[in-house]
């Protein structure tokens, strides 16, 4: 049975319930047998989250979608466990605010450990309901009847059987759930029905196939930049050479040579639309601005971290397990000898594989569709209808799959743009950002300084300090809800609205006193910046923990103490210690109390490990390195990594998906920074923005899975990226002495290190 959901095709089960995808170019429509007969959409409606079709297959309504790492056939597994289903009969119908409820879209890590659960407790639901309905029917009780592939039988009497397709096939479910009143990552409903015992599972623990890659492969399904409307217009922004700069005047008779061509300008915003792309193109090209004469908005570039630590704090926040400053330095006054070390982490941007797209269709009068490759296709669309002066419920927000995406970047600027563009010309419009836009002008991980402080008294830590001092996390939100988060609504007037917030390092480390801390800087411009700040793949994970956790080797080889011995030491929670035993166990790791600084000609080798938590996920990962000692080039050839996320549904997918965050852990260690002049973000594609090539790829990816069948999933998209960073750099100390405290570790870091 083919599952995946075809946007150019109505999904039927044997010509009954068919659930209509939208058709590109089309407006939303209902299917001519269900769909136009559903309930609205209703969190206290089980036909929210699940139907049943003729054929007896499932559907379920994800209000999340899959980035390209199989969450959906996660999903799909935890739904076919709980209704006796193979997981190739569950269909999951994922982000579209059309069919699915807001459940926070692609967000922390949370599609199966929160998303996933909501679904499962709804098919548990709906398989209760069945239940009751085929005991009246069979004239039998409940508790005799077993359910298995979509049939349910008698225990007692096995001629007396039912299916769910003629119990409900084809018809929606007329049943009210209790809901937890919350929308986004946190909605959830209760079932009455017992959830399956761990020792009952079928599905869970299985390797069911990613849905995606023929589609991909063939081509025969939409991407967002294939979405194509009838009249659509195209649109490109004309952004400044100098951040802050607005036009002042536009000479729109230098693009009358081209067909169509039109500008549209408010205020800060200046873009042009051309029935055709590449008109478009050239208009934008060939547009004559004025621009205004403003200052310079950024330090240079070397100046970056002295900036941050000159810099007036804004907000200051830190760990709810912290002490009293003052009993903080009490301990520290106690101590024979205080360690101090400085870590530094650049801007990152998001380099997706494109820049991003978005169709807007507006109809003031009746449903505006988006169509989006944001992470959040619910929330975007609330985002448009704001700027737009709609309700939400008059906008339909349409995930299709995008150039990739690690957290904000800049799928929900595209939207915005598409938006104001549509309006503007009462078209419908596709709006696609050009390469030096999208890495250029993307929201970026934000640059921070940690600073790390360890009292020692007769070899042994008495007081311990983590302190980062940072751009905002935050400075635009990550769920695009609010047009103010967007570029083109803070040219058109909106303030931004800066979350003003950080984070701590996640672990069980003990120490006597113990100290996190943290505090925020305000960014170099208040708005429509290249440089304003928001969430990046694990936000914060992998620059905190590079200096969390190099930090511990440091104190480790101060003290005399072997790196994996002393982690187990400090970790006071057994999955923490079991994570690191399990990585140092399987790569072999060799005690030792120094940097071993192991060479063979001109390449040196070493061995470095590190461990985090993750919202529940621990990880370790012991990395191996080559360093060339002539050219200072880091080359990771294996990791080697100790992943508990709970229980473990689909081992293919988490393994791929744990490879999937080395990868990009090691090219954000390795090569990753954003470089700026005095007027503008100069990284600006592949050359100016280096990411890691497949030459440069671990040779072993070594994966160690620990399942804890009676936990729930914690999510795994993002905590094996945390400790990547320091895995490395722990790794080029042990092979060359040197410590990095500055990333990305690049050879002439690295060489002038070695100097």
């Amino acid at each position: 049975m083919n599952t995946h959901v075809n946007r150019r095709h109505i999904l039927a089960g044997s010509g009954a319930l068919t659930i209509s995808v939208l058709l590109p170019g089309v407006a939303a429509r209902a299917a001519t047998s269900g769909l136009d007969k559903r309930p609205p959409l209703n969190p206290k409606q089980l036909a929210s989250y699940i139907s049943i079709r003729a054929d007896g297959s499932a559907i379920a309504y994800f209000g999340k979608m899959d980035m390209g790492q199989g969450t959906d056939v996660g999903v799909a597994q935890m739904v076919a466990e709980e209704l006796d289903l193979p997981a190739e009969k569950v269909i999951i119908l994922a982000g579209d605010s059309g069919t699915s409820l807001n459940q926070g879209g692609a967000s922390g890590s949370t599609g199966v450990s929160h998303g996933g659960a909501t679904l499962r407790n709804a098919a548990a639901e709906a398989r209760f309901v069945m239940l009751e309905l085929a005991s009246k029917q069979l004239d039998v009780p409940v508790e005799d009847l077993a359910t298995a592939n979509g049939v349910i039988t008698s225990k007692s009497n096995p001629a007396k059987k039912t299916s769910y397709s003629e119990i409900i096939g084809g018809r929606w479910f007329d049943t009210e759930v209790e809901w937890n009143g919350k929308i986004g990552n946190d909605l959830n409903m209760k079932t009455r029905a017992k959830l399956k015992d761990p020792k009952e599972y079928k599905v869970y623990g299985t390797s069911a196939p990613r849905r995606d890659v023929e589609w991909k492969l063939l081509g025969t399904d939409d991407y967002v930049t294939d979405i194509k409307v009838p009249g659509m217009l195209h649109a490109r922004t004309i952004l400044p050479t100098r951040a802050g700069a607005v036009p002042v005047s536009v000479d729109e008779a230098s693009i009358k040579d081209i067909p169509g061509a039109k500008v549209i300008w408010e205020k800060a915003l200046l873009g042009v639309v051309a029935p055709k792309e590449w008109d478009a193109i050239k208009a934008s090209r060939q547009l004559k601005v004025t621009w205004s004469d403003v200052k310079a908005p950024f330090p240079e570039q070397k100046e970056i971290y002295n900036h941050i630590r000159n810099a007036k704090s804004i907000k200051s926040g830190g760990s709810a397990k912290n002490v009293e400053p003052a009993k903080v330095e009490e301990a520290f006054k106690g101590a024979d000898k205080i360690i101090e070390a400085t870590y530094e982490w650049p801007f990152q941007s998001h380099a997706s594989m494109g820049p991003a797209c978005a169709v807007v269709d507006y109809q003031p009068n009746g449903i505006t569709t988006l169509w989006t490759g944001s992470q959040k296709p619910h929330f975007a669309g609330d985002g448009v209808a704001k700027i737009l002066g709609l309700k939400p419920e008059q906008v339909r927000g349409i995930w299709a799959a995008g150039p990739g995406s690690y957290g904000r970047n800049d799928a929900g600027d595209a939207a915005v743009f598409a938006a104001l563009f549509s309006k503007a010309t009462g078209k419908p419009v596709r709006y696609q950002g050009m390469r030096h836009e999208g890495t250029g002008w993307d929201p970026k991980g934000p640059a921070s300084i940690h600073t790390v402080r360890a009292g020692l008294k007769d070899g042994k830590v008495v007081a311990w300090h983590f302190h980062s001092k940072a751009f905002d996390r935050l400075n635009v939100s990550s769920n695009e809800s609010d047009p103010s988060d967007n570029l083109g609504a803070q040219m058109i007037g909106f303030e931004s609205k800066p979350g003003l917030t950080y984070a701590t390092p996640e672990e069980s480390y003990a120490f006597p006193v113990k100290q996190q801390t943290w505090e925020v800087i305000p960014p170099f411009l208040e708005k429509v910046s290249p440089l304003r700040s928001s969430h990046l793949r694990d936000p914060l994970g992998p620059e905190i923990h590079f200096a969390n956790e190099g930090f511990i080797d440091e104190v480790a080889y101060t003290t005399g103490q072997d790196p994996v011995a002393y982690r187990l030491s400090l970790a006071t929670e057994s999955r923490d210690r079991d994570a690191i035993k399990a990585a140092a166990d399987k790569a072999g790791w060799k005690t030792r109390t120094a940097a071993r600084k192991e060479t063979k000609g001109d390449i040196a080798t070493g061995q470095g490990i590190a461990f985090s938590q993750r919202n529940g996920t621990r990880v370790a990962i012991v990395a191996e390195v080559d360093v060339n000692l002539k050219t200072g080039k880091v080359h990771a050839r294996k990791f080697t990594v100790a992943h508990d996320c709970g229980i473990v549904i689909n081992p293919r997918l988490l393994t791929q998906g744990i490879e999937g965050n080395i990868c990009q852990g090691l090219s954000r260690a390795v090569h990753e920074e954003v470089m700026f002049s005095k007027d503008n973000v100069t990284s600006v594609d592949w050359l100016t923005y280096p990411i890691l090539d497949i030459t440069e790829r671990p040779h072993v990816i070594d994966v160690v899975l620990i399942n804890r069948p009676n936990l729930p999933p914690n999510g795994a998209g993002e905590g094996s990226m945390r400790p990547v960073v320091a895995a490395v750099a722990n790794a080029i100390y042990d092979a060359t002495g040197v410590r990095m405290r500055q990333g990305p570790f690049t050879p002439d870091r690295l060489k002038a290190g070695m100097a």
